[in-house]
């Protein structure tokens, strides 16, 4: 007999977390290795659960695969802590005849460029094939984020094994995928590719987990499952608590079965109590076999508002376009700054745009002074967004905002580390890398929030990516390119260059790309800001004979300003022939250099065309 023969006729009651009591027996290293270092005090936790009433127990697992043991230096044990797990299971569930189930946990969450899905193949077949060495009565996958992981692993599995495959998605807003995806349609798409058992697991309490199902109709083939949390989590005294009577959750393994759910078990914060209480609500209950699902109404997602102003990356692709950096003040007056945006704009400039506390030092918030420009100014704003000051949440909300305040043009940053700022004790975020970030802000232009929930109207983010062409190998920083242009980036604008020579090398390393490229040019100030920018800014390196020009100047300011605007004419002449995007990087609120060049790049573009319309006159 097999499980899956069991739950034709039965409701089956799983494990509860296992987690949440080694958490509990104050045990902060890898549980993994408990596998093979205590393995007793694993077994212990299954014969628990067993007296529980559990029918099925899942190994000790979840994180048993090399990404996730490489934190502690054990990537290289994965077979080793997989078949202890396994023994340790089977001979826990001997002599009650449960089934053992073998755990392989998720691997990307929000972070999806961090393992491409051909990584995440290979680490979970690596963990698979341990697995199965045991003969395990089937394989459970828990706590996936990612569908497009999930699905493809199912795909993987299904390949090398034909015993039960159990395939739980986890959700961060009832009914739906972080992807947008609704459960129902997601679960049925798992069976079509082979998965046995349907269900979901972890994030969501029990009322949560509930209220999803009850728009969840029943497989053709495949049966449903859910292990909901204990309850929603709580911190106290910096532990993490899930605050959850057993017999709460004993009635809600009830409401589960009644939503046609036939495998019930727990995730974080339920222990062999809440599992007991779920077998005395669950016995004698038959599963359902008939579910009327009331079809749900789709939430439309408007369309958002026609542009005010063509995409940039459109722009740049058919004619000169010129945007310019003027980053905030880093005090409270902007009389100055305002009055330069706008020389700027009215010089023809196609937008201003605002770092995000470059270098890591505060300045006047950029959504601040982009609103101010664009509301009270009618200046287009193109605002840097860093992943190093906001978490997730703010990062949404921060998003939000600015698509509420028109602003549509944005950078996506990683953003330079708290510790070369002014506040170098200060914590940086990075809950997602730039490339991530691409990802999650083209969501929200297709109306989904980071957590998949509609957001009834999209968003219209035309995203640029940064681009360091200063590297030893071009050809990296190019591949890196391409993955974020995957990623959705629209374009990119570069740190600035200062030869010649490397402005052709990018073009001959980029013209394979479709994608527009800003092209970053900074006039010098003086030597001692060439000597700064030379040794001391990441991805800014200058040549000796800038240096040497610069430096030639000594400390007069108007032959120095003369020299680095110089120095920046004969870039830009090579530039504008290669490329329409020219990225103008305003020095100190020296908004008069910039402007400068922004008349000079007009003179040329200028000429260029009397000069066509002589040849063609001429011809």
């Amino acid at each position: 007999m097999t499980f899956l023969n069991d739950l034709k006729h039965k409701v089956l009651l799983a494990d509860g977390a296992m987690g949440t009591l080694l958490y509990s027996y104050g045990i902060d290293f890898c549980y993994e290795e408990l596998n093979v270092e205590k393995p007793e005090v694993i077994e212990k936790i299954h014969l628990d659960y067993i007296a529980a009433g559990s029918d099925i127990i899942q190994t000790n697992t979840y994180s048993a695969n090399a990404h996730k043991l490489a934190r502690y230096g054990m990537e290289g044990r994965v077979k080793e802590f997989n078949e202890a797990a396994i023994k340790i299971a089977k001979q826990a569930a001997s002599s009650g005849g449960q089934y053992v189930l073998g755990t392989i946990g998720g691997l990307r969450g929000i972070r999806k460029s961090e393992l491409s899905i051909q990584e995440v193949l290979t680490i979970v077949r690596e963990q698979a094939d341990a697995l199965l060495t045991g003969d395990p009565d089937g394989l459970l996958l828990e706590t996936y984020y990612d569908f497009d992981e999930l699905s493809a692993v199912v795909k993987e599995l299904r390949l090398i094994t034909d015993l039960p495959i159990v395939a739980q998605v986890s959700m961060d807003e009832p009914g739906v995928l972080q992807n947008g995806l609704v459960l129902n349609d997601a679960l049925h798409q798992l069976e079509a590719i082979g998965a046995d058992v349907v269900g979901v697991n972890c994030r969501l309490g029990p009322y949560h987990t509930i209220q999803a199902f009850e728009k969840v109709t029943l497989p053709e083939k495949a049966f449903l499952s859910a292990s909901p949390n204990a309850s929603l989590l709580d911190v106290e005294d910096g532990r993490i608590v899930y605050v959850s009577e057993a017999d709460y959750f004993g009635k809600a393994a009830v409401l589960l079965r009644d939503e046609g759910v036939r495998l019930i078990g727990g995730c974080c914060g339920t222990t062999p109590k809440h599992i007991e209480a779920a077998k005395k609500h669950l016995t004698g209950l038959a599963p359902v076999t008939t579910k009327i699902v009331t079809p749900q109404k789709p939430i439309l997602i408007r369309e958002a508002e026609p542009a005010v102003h063509e995409p940039l990356h459109e722009k740049a692709k058919k004619e000169r376009t010129i945007i310019v950096e003027l980053d905030t003040p880093r005090h409270l007056e902007t009389e100055q700054y305002i009055e330069g945006a706008k020389l700027l704009y009215d010089a023809g400039v196609a937008a201003v745009t605002m770092a995000d506390n470059s270098l890591a030092s505060p300045r006047i918030s950029n959504m601040a002074m982009g609103s101010i420009l664009k509301l009270q100014n009618n200046i287009r704003p193109l605002v840097h967004i860093t992943c190093r000051d906001r978490n997730l949440i703010g990062l949404q909300s921060h998003l939000m905002g600015l698509d509420a305040l028109g602003i549509h043009d944005i950078l996506a940053v990683t953003g330079d580390p708290t510790k070369v700022g002014d506040f170098p004790g200060a914590t940086s975020v990075y809950d997602v890398s730039s490339m991530e970030l691409l990802q999650l802000i083209k969501q929200l232009n297709e109306g989904i929030s980071f957590t998949g929930k509609p957001l009834r109207k999209k968003a219209k983010f035309s995203v640029a990516g940064a681009f360091n062409p200063n590297v030893r190998v071009l050809d990296r920083a190019v591949k890196r390119l391409e993955k974020k242009i995957e990623c959705g980036a629209d374009y990119f604008i570069t740190q600035p260059v200062y030869t010649k020579e490397k402005i052709i090398e990018i073009h001959e390393a980029t013209k394979h790309l479709e994608t527009p490229i800003f092209l970053g040019i900074m006039p010098l100030t003086n030597s001692r800001n060439a000597e700064f920018l030379h040794h001391e800014v990441p991805g800014i390196k200058l040549s000796e004979e800038v240096l040497e020009r610069m430096h030639a100047c000594g400390e007069d300011r108007e032959k120095s300003t003369a020299e680095g605007i110089a120095i920046a004419k004969e870039l830009i002449d090579t530039a504008a022939e290669l490329f329409n995007g020219i990225y103008v990087i305003t020095p100190f609120l020296r908004y008069d250099m910039s402007l400068e060049l922004v008349h000079y790049i007009h003179e040329l573009d200028a000429q260029k065309e009397r000069e066509f319309a002589h040849a063609e006159t001429s011809y």
